[in-house]
């Protein structure tokens, strides 16, 4: 029986049944075919989205898209630009912390990755660095959104798995640096061996402090939206609202919002939060399905009676999701395989808020994967270039990913440290 359903799911997805549909109506047809009361599905259904945790998802949503349609990121560029744009790479590494800083505020790593590719690919490219490594650095450096706090796969995963959401927020900032610095130190090593490169012209003192109070807003807002969680100050859905906020006041007060932008960051908004929502939907009538059909207590006994090391189960699952990424966005990979593993995590001594970093990290790299990896298309949407560009550029930067997951399971302090040392 899991080997038909696990069939059929796939099934669907080759055949472009979106993804809400097929979690949905699978786990609909599987209740039917048992004979349970159809009376949970409204109830499922109504339970999966009447969640004050979910309320953060559209609140976060709008405070990126509002900031996106205020311009805001090339104020952030610039600001970073002034400052370290004259090193050896120093465009891409404005780059990387332009996103890591943006990320801080959006949780959103489409959001990220076209908010900086607006500005930085023109300027690189302009600057002599080869294509390829312009649209790869902007796509892998987008994906930091979904592990910097505030995360939309982390908040999805504490709803599904009731873990804390500030300690999964918390676990994501120390695996999220490393990658920054990661990517940082390969611009500088990039650029030491690419004489086509030029540094940018060093700004003055006055230029510098200039573009930093520009910037310093949207630096304030990421300091309250993440250090006002940390502190206890506010809940993530609280936080979410206050960012949202205090980024439409941002954007009027420098004479950058109207009407229209706003009816559109709304109306982008919605679209992806009903997208988001469905799916969510979706996946748990299925999830409830299979768990009436005792399959993922079936799966967690097979995995404790035959995979005794965790190391092996976690090389296991990692194999899984990068397939799975390349066919499948990152939310619905989330959201059709939490379910299932998580009730392995328990008997195999793992902890769920370290398997979270490395889930979430696993799934940066089906943003980058081809064929459907989102950023990829986000990309060459900004840059207007072939897709077969953007994925040449992004291999080196799969592999910091999959490093990223070697190292935490060898130190998994680095994802643990601050959640629960510090």
């Amino acid at each position: 029986m899991t080997i038909l359903i696990l069939a059929a799911l796939v099934l669907l997805l080759l055949f472009r049944v979106p993804v809400a549909f097929t979690l949905g109506g699978l786990g609909l047809i599987l209740l039917i075919t048992k004979g349970f009361d159809l009376a949970m599905v409204p109830l499922s259904l109504y339970g999966s989205m009447d969640s004050f945790i979910m309320l953060s998802i559209p609140l976060f949503l709008l405070m990126s898209n509002v900031l996106l349609k205020g311009g805001v990121g090339s104020d952030l560029f610039r600001a970073v630009q002034s400052w370290v744009g004259h090193w050896p790479g120093g465009l891409g590494v404005a780059t990387i912390i332009s996103c890591a800083l943006f990320s801080a505020i959006s949780g959103s790593s489409v959001a990220t990755a076209a908010t900086i590719g607006t500005v930085a690919i023109n300027e690189m490219t302009q600057r002599g660095y080869h294509r390829p490594f312009v649209l790869g650095l902007v796509a892998a450096g987008g994906t930091l959104g979904i592990l910097i706090p505030p995360s939309i796969p982390m908040i999805v995963y504490g709803v599904i798995t009731e873990e804390s959401i500030v300690s999964l927020f918390l676990a994501g900032i120390g695996p999220g640096l490393f990658l920054t610095a990661c990517f940082i130190l390969y611009c500088f090593v990039y650029a030491r061996f690419n004489k086509d490169c030029k540094k940018a012209t060093k700004a003055s003192w006055k230029e510098r402090w200039q573009a930093t109070l520009l910037a310093s807003p949207t630096v304030l807002l990421a300091a309250i939206v993440v250090g006002g969680i940390y502190a206890g100050w506010f809940t993530p859905t609280e936080s979410a609202g206050i960012g949202f906020s205090v980024a439409l006041i941002i954007v009027y007060a420098m004479g950058r919002m109207n009407w229209e932008k706003l009816k559109e960051a709304v109306h982008s908004s919605m679209k992806t939060t009903v997208t988001i929502f469905l799916i969510v939907a979706g996946a748990k009538l299925f999830g409830k399905a299979i768990t009436l059909y005792q399959i993922p207590q079936e799966i967690s006994s097979a995995i404790a009676m035959n995979i005794s090391q965790p190391g092996i189960f976690i090389f296991l699952v990692c194999c899984v999701l990068l397939v799975m990424g390349f066919f499948l966005e990152s939310m619905s990979m989330l959201l059709i395989m939490m379910p299932v593993l998580y009730p392995s995590l328990s008997p195999l001594m793992i902890d769920p808020i370290w398997f979270a970093v490395v889930f979430v990290v696993m799934i940066e790299c089906a943003l980058i994967t081809p064929p459907v990896g989102l950023n990829l298309f986000v990309i060459q949407a900004v840059a207007k270039v072939p897709l077969t560009d953007v994925i040449r550029g992004v291999w080196p930067f799969i592999l910091m990913l999959l490093g990223t997951v070697v190292l935490l399971w060898f130190f998994p302090d680095l994802a643990i440290y601050i959640p629960f040392k510090l």
